[in-house]
């Protein structure tokens, strides 16, 4: 997986990003909740894509939303469509000038191809009892299922075990979810 490949394939889909979007508000207020998305947070969404969360964190009220995405035209849309502060950079390699109550990677974990590095630099950028998550709003099965036919920009998502081995080196697990509507993995910092 060559952080090329995966720039150009969002590149080219960004344009109908929106329009293949399907928004489970259930699901996504599920995310939010275990995320500690609340009045007065700072949140980062890591792989923010066109901003399809940016409206559910403003309705929460949070202090601030960072969305940061590898892809140029992901970035362009979403300042288009919302007035937050947008990174366009690797997620996992940019230095953040801040740190984050939650941070939230939203359908988008296949595509980072260490999962542990992900979250070994990720984790770094969380307050004290900061909460970072990775879910999706589909089943690891159908999310596998999904990328199989795009394997040059995405990786299968990890069972839970292997998850919680990952998320442990670096945070308290406080979450686990893998059913046939959502998967999800959350931890929050001690340190």
């Amino acid at each position: 997986m060559s952080e090329i490949d995966i720039i150009e394939f969002f590149n080219k889909w960004a344009e109908v990003w929106d329009d293949d979007m399907v928004i489970d508000e259930d699901i996504i207020r599920i995310i939010l909740d275990v995320s500690n998305v609340s009045e007065g947070k700072k949140v980062l969404d890591v792989a923010c894509g066109t901003g399809v969360l940016i409206p559910f964190y403003e309705d929460r009220n949070v202090e601030s939303v960072t969305g940061i995405d590898i892809s140029p035209r992901m970035i362009e849309i979403a300042r288009s469509k919302f007035n937050i502060n947008f990174i366009c950079d690797n997620a996992v390699t940019y230095d953040y000038e801040d740190k984050y109550d939650s941070i939230v990677i939203y359908n988008a974990f296949p595509h980072f191809d260490d999962p542990d590095k992900t979250i070994s630099h990720l984790s770094k950028y969380l307050n004290d009892k900061g909460t970072l998550t990775v879910a999706h709003s589909m089943s690891r099965d159908k999310i596998n299922e999904h990328h199989d036919n795009v394997m040059n920009v995405s990786r299968l998502l990890p069972d839970l075990d292997e998850m919680n081995i990952i998320f442990s080196r670096y945070l308290e697990v406080t979450d686990m979810i893998s059913n046939e509507r959502m998967y999800l993995v959350s931890g929050t910092k001690h340190r």
